[in-house]
């Protein structure tokens, strides 16, 4: 009998589902999903980071559960079936958060709640854990986790720096010295409408720079 080769845990195509979405098939930039919560939580950068870590246990793990039972599913309850996989993994970190990290917690307020509705992990979840198998999923799982937390890490670094003048709550400016000569925060940045701009600006970096990014009508 000919034997039949495995493919490799890290082949190509396994790092590409970790690497794409860290660049031009990022989640937030280039699918424009998931941004509330990129708006929400990015004015510090610890929330933001919170969050980022919170998205990508429920979504590599949920992708995992959902593409275990994949073939059982009955075809007309799957949304169902995927909402109460990510709302008991939702609870399970929401719950973990406030007995741990509590002052975090805290911060992020309902949004680790809408991370059920996070339309990130729904569609993920329907566009490939339902027809994929388990590990491929959970790489699928990290890699659009990791772009996506990718968007909030530079959000809130630039958001904070500029709006607060600290980083993960080091007082950077104070220490600069800046302030002697008359520096002032941006209250502007930790304002909601500064998080869309600033968005907004890696959009038009990324796409400026990849033109196949632009949809050609």
């Amino acid at each position: 009998m000919e034997k039949i080769e495995k493919e490799p845990l890290l082949s190509a195509k396994n790092i590409k589902l970790m690497t794409g979405p860290l660049g031009d098939q990022n989640p937030i930039t280039v699918q424009v999903l998931g941004i509330c919560s990129a708006l929400a939580v990015t004015v510090k950068m610890k929330p933001a980071i919170v969050m980022a870590i919170s998205v990508m246990v429920v979504l590599a793990i949920s992708n995992v559960i959902i593409s275990a039972m994949r073939k059982s599913i009955p075809g007309r309850i799957r949304i169902i079936v995927q909402l109460v996989v990510i709302a008991t993994m939702v609870i399970i970190v929401d719950q973990f958060l406030k007995a741990f990290a509590f002052d975090v917690s805290k911060q992020l307020s309902v949004f680790v709640g809408l991370i059920i509705t996070n339309c990130i992990i729904m569609g993920r979840l329907e566009a490939f854990a339902l027809a994929n198998k388990p590990w491929p999923a959970f790489l699928d799982g990290l890699g659009n986790s990791w772009g996506y937390g990718l968007i909030l890490i530079i959000v809130s670094f630039f958001r904070e720096f500029l709006g607060s003048g600290s980083i993960m709550g080091f007082p950077v400016m104070e220490k600069m010295g800046v302030y002697n000569f008359g520096y002032e925060d941006n209250g502007f940045m930790i304002l909601p409408p500064m998080a869309l701009i600033t968005v907004g600006l890696i959009i038009w970096f990324q796409r400026s720079r990849n033109k196949s990014l632009i949809e050609t009508k």
